[in-house]
Parts: structure tokens; sequence; C-alpha cells
């Protein structure tokens, strides 16, 4: 593995230890996070596994891989045979474990979300009960009021689920809300950093106002050198990059980039899979920090200021 450190790359007051990890060992961190479920304890097992890699690109890792994961499954588990599968196995085991929290155990041998499975199993229900299926509105409001539902012994069961589905979707807004923080403040970060060299740009608040549709973080008034190659923009992810978000990134954003402004430059702060950095020759530079050394046209190499 090629490890960088650059204390100077700081969040908070805090230095950033970047990394790039070769794809072998990004596979090896992949096949046991399939084995992990999201707790605390998941992430110390990582870091037990893998302790010279920084427990933020740990846990940058294991997000990514656990919603890939979820996305896997989901279409498995909404398959109309599996779901009936699941309604007729929580229907017999209710008949003989009543006072059991057969939802939460179906959840956890299945590998689903117990707020997931509890709508699941009462829209058959209800579909069962009214030979129709139940609308949303009418759906949401008995996951949110579980009394509502007219079945006492199911009703008891949603009650348990610690997640309402309501709440389960508050949550992942909270959790999108708290990546486009993190997202926010390295790009804060990119721009303190572009300042302490005195480099001309425009954001991409500036150039939305100018009437692009479609930019990156920032444009570089006059273009820079990093590696010997050319850089006139920046995009900043603040999280590791590996197969499926460079290439998504790739085909969404970077090539289009490159088509209107030129090369650029790509900052993952969470580090990256190392042999993703291959298309320098075709104008994206792959870095996991700020360049400690570059090159403007006026000044010559411009060092970092630690």
């Amino acid at each position: 593995m090629d490890r960088v450190r650059d204390s100077s790359a700081s969040v908070a007051g805090e230095a950033v230890e970047l990394v790039r990890v070769c794809r072998a060992e990004y596979r090896a961190i992949g096949r046991l996070t399939e084995r992990l479920r999201p707790t605390r304890q998941s992430i110390r097992t990582l870091q037990t596994q893998f302790p010279h890699l920084p427990p933020s690109t740990l846990l940058s890792i294991f997000s990514q891989e656990y919603q890939k994961r979820m996305k896997r499954s989901m279409v498995r588990h909404h398959a109309p045979d599996v779901v009936k599968e699941y309604y007729q196995r929580y229907r017999s085991e209710a008949k003989t474990r009543p006072a059991a929290p057969l939802l939460l155990e179906l959840a956890n041998q299945v590998d689903l979300s117990p707020a997931l499975l509890a709508r699941l199993i009462v829209e058959c229900f209800l579909e069962e009960r009214q030979a129709s299926v139940a609308s949303r509105h009418v759906l949401n409001n008995m996951l949110r009021e579980p009394y509502l539902i007219p079945d006492l012994l199911l009703a008891k069961h949603v009650e348990q689920v610690p997640i309402s589905f309501f709440h389960y979707f508050q949550l992942r807004r909270l959790a999108e809300c708290v990546l486009n923080a993190i997202g926010l403040e390295h790009e804060d970060l990119l721009r303190d950093k572009l300042r302490e060299r005195n480099l001309s740009f425009l954001d991409e608040n500036q150039l939305r106002s100018k009437g692009y549709d479609k930019t990156p973080d920032i444009i570089l008034e006059v273009p820079i050198a990093v590696d010997g190659h050319i850089v006139h923009w920046i995009e900043s992810k603040a999280s590791f990059g590996d197969d499926h978000s460079h290439h998504t990134y790739l085909n969404e954003q970077f090539w289009s980039y490159c088509n209107r402004f030129g090369p650029g430059l790509v900052i993952y702060w969470y580090g990256f899979i190392s042999e993703l950095d291959c298309q320098r020759d075709r104008g994206i530079l792959l870095r996991d920090g700020f360049p400690s050394d570059i090159v403007t046209l006026c000044q010559g190499p411009a060092r970092s200021r630690v």
C-alpha cells in the first residue's frame, strides 16, 4: 500500500492521515464487511484487521460497501415470492411464539432492516385482508402508529421494532445531511489551501452565478501543474474512491469537466484505490490530499506552509 502523510491536510484542527489502498487490499476489506453489520464493534473489527489504515478511511469504506450491499439485497427482498415467504414465516411463528420479537429475529436472519421488514409484513397483511394494495398513506400511518393495525398481535410486533418506517427515513435524511456537511467542510478546506498559496479561483457558487450548469468545485483562473500535469479544475470528494463510485463520477462528472475546462485534479480526502489513478494522460489526476508541491506559471514551485 502506498501511504502519504500530510499534517497540513486537516479538518476541524485535526491532522488527517491520507492513504491509497491497492485493489487487492480493498477487496480484502470488502470481504470482511460482507460479514459485518453497521455497529461500533464492526468498525473495531476492521481496525483490528487493518490497523495501518486510519479509522476515518475504514469508516468511509465500510459505509460505501454497506450501502451497496443493501441496494443489491433490496431487489431480492422485494421479489414477490420472497416477500410471500417472509410473511408466511412470520404468520407461522406468530402462532407458536406470539410473545417473541419475531420481526427483529426474522430481520436479523434475512439481513434486512427491521423497519423495512415490518413494512413488507404489514403490506402483505393489508393485501390479504383487503384483497387490494394498501395506499402509501395508510401504510405509513400504521407504521408510525401501530395501534392502527387491525391485528393486535401484528401491532405488538411492529411496536417492538426500535425504529419505525417514518423514523428510519428521518435518520437516513439526517445521515445525508451529515455527509453533506462533511463535504462542505472539505470544500472549505480546499478553498483555504488555495488562498494560502495565493491562487486565483472561482468556486462552484461563483460559476453557477455566471450561468454554468454543471461545474467542478473549483476552476483555477490561472492553471497550475501537479506531477508534471496541467490542472485547470479541482473536484473535492469527502469519501474513499472505490471502483464503483469513481467510475460513476467519471461518467457523470469528470469527463464532462475535462471536455469543457481541460485537465483537472480530483481529491479523495479519505483515500482511493491506487490503481484508479490511471487516467492522467486523458486529463484526470487523482490525489488523496491537496498537493504539497505545485508549480504555477508565475511563481515556479510553490510549497505548502505547514
